[in-house]
């Protein structure tokens, strides 16, 4: 079955050039080769020409908040890469060891190239690249969908709450249920016998060695990027399928009781992290869910209201982890994908800066420093547990890292400076900062998808209030403070 052509956007006008050497994939945000249409479609069109496949995975180190823990997460993922090209296709990972000297790598591949294909993201740095690569190529340049079950952009419209995109994906789900990609786009390459990356290219632009991809934070640490970062976890399509198999195994039966408790580890699947790389799809999420959970197509038969249970005829903790996966991941993307300023805060709900505004002089119980809430340095041990998850581990837990954005809008001096300083500490420390999810969870604590919330509150006005106080009373936190204190 063919790449469906709603996953697929030409971004220029450039034809295709069959008398060139390789089809190229250019892998920057779904950096894995499971479960990609990205490099299906490359597959497609090497099949098609009679070429190999050419894979380059750069690594730049200009890019927004590089440091070491997030070049040891992508360096783990180009190991693993490696290994599952060998053999298959070409692949060539570049690491950029000076800021500009990748300048002129992707025109230079791409000049041997009969086509160009690139990973469709909606945000941040990948979505700069592929746009102003666009006009520089003499070659067709194509941007894949390798992210969302329904393409991102299929709506053709944002949607004001997590309700109304459920409605919409429950309507159009279905279909897409027979259409998701290979799960071995490789599976009918032309195999790469014979050809290789021209020697002019790997003399100016070498891969990067086995013996480095080996050591990546070794590797990190001599680049010029940020050292204050330093790792955390394990990046990787190998490491992403090891949590994937614990989490089916040990916390899907429980999810929908233990998801929103610091105090159970089991409780999130903890996917985050290599879903933003691309190392794990929500495809492959999907499939494993589904038939560990034994589903079949016919058990869809719910008409499309919206409801966040009882769609799927699934077990509560399944449906509410695929909520989540689904609906709160995919309108995220949906959201950046048709809100040009996604990162400003004027695209907040006119509502919520309407009652932020109103309250915008109101005292504040306690306001701090952009330092001395990075170094969790407050008043409150459970936000500060929060805020040394997120240092040392890049994480924080799912329900604590609503109230960890809350709280920073109750302790910054304007509701803008808060958006501005959650959206940098975010950025900055979370392996999954810069993703549409992360954009779209941090304007989600200053009211968008959500509703106006009575009683009118200080400094909240009517965007939902939440308190560590409440959060204690709610769910058990002792051995959450104890894990991260201190």
């Amino acid at each position: 079955m063919p790449v469906p052509a709603e996953r697929i956007r030409a971004l220029n006008a450039a034809p295709l050039r069959p008398e060139r050497a390789v089809v190229l994939h250019w892998m920057t945000s779904a950096r894995r080769t499971r479960s990609n249409p990205a490099l299906e479609r490359a597959a497609e069109l090497g099949r098609e020409l009679g070429r190999p496949v050419l894979v380059v995975e750069p690594l730049r180190c200009g890019y927004p908040h590089a440091s070491d823990r997030l070049h040891a997460f992508l360096l783990e993922g180009m190991r693993d890469n490696a290994a599952a090209l060998a053999g298959r296709a070409l692949y060539h990972p570049w690491v950029e060891r000076r800021a500009g000297e990748g300048d002129g790598l992707l025109e230079a591949l791409a000049a041997r190239a009969c086509a160009v294909i690139a990973d469709d993201f909606p945000t941040g740095f990948p979505a700069q690249a592929i746009h102003a690569a666009a006009a520089r190529l003499d070659v067709r340049l194509e941007a894949v969908d390798a992210s969302c079950v329904v393409p991102f952009r299929l709506a053709g419209k944002d949607f004001p709450t997590a309700h109304a995109y459920r409605r919409h994906l429950q309507r159009t789900l279905p279909t897409w249920l027979d259409r998701l990609p290979a799960e071995d786009p490789l599976a009918r390459a032309p195999p790469p016998w014979g050809a290789s990356v021209p020697v002019e290219i790997r003399r100016r632009w070498p891969a990067a060695r086995g013996a480095e991809l080996d050591r990546p934070a070794a590797l990190a640490a001599g680049l010029p990027i940020d050292h204050g970062v330093p790792p955390a976890g394990r990046g990787g399509s190998v490491a992403a399928r090891r949590r994937l198999a614990a989490f089916l195994r040990e916390g899907l039966d429980g999810y929908a009781e233990r998801r929103n408790a610091p105090d159970e580890p089991r409780g999130s699947s903890g996917l985050s992290p290599w879903l933003h790389f691309g190392h794990v799809s929500s495809f492959e999420v999907l499939r494993a869910v589904l038939r560990r959970e034994g589903w079949t197509p016919p058990a869809v038969a719910t008409p499309p209201r919206g409801a966040r249970a009882g769609w799927w005829a699934l077990s509560p903790s399944a449906e509410a982890f695929l909520d989540q996966l689904l609906t709160w991941r995919e309108l995220a993307f949906v959201t950046c994908a048709h809100v040009p300023e996604h990162r400003a805060y004027a695209s907040l709900p006119a509502w919520a800066r309407a009652t932020l505004a109103r309250h915008a002089a109101d005292p504040r119980p306690a306001v701090y420093a952009r330092a001395a809430l990075e170094a969790a340095e407050t008043h409150d041990p459970l936000w500060n547990a929060a805020q040394r998850q997120l240092l040392r581990e890049g994480v924080v837990h799912g329900y604590l890292r609503m109230l960890w954005g809350k709280k920073i809008l109750e302790w910054s001096a304007t509701p803008e400076e808060a958006h501005a300083t959650l959206l940098e500490l975010n950025d900055r420390h979370a392996l999954d900062g810069r993703d549409p999810n992360s954009v779209a969870g941090i304007a989600w604590c200053l009211g968008r998808y959500d509703r106006p919330w009575g009683p009118e509150r200080p400094v909240f006005g009517t965007v939902r209030y939440m308190s560590s106080a409440n959060t204690a009373r709610k769910w058990p936190v002792r051995r959450y403070l104890e894990r991260h204190g201190p």
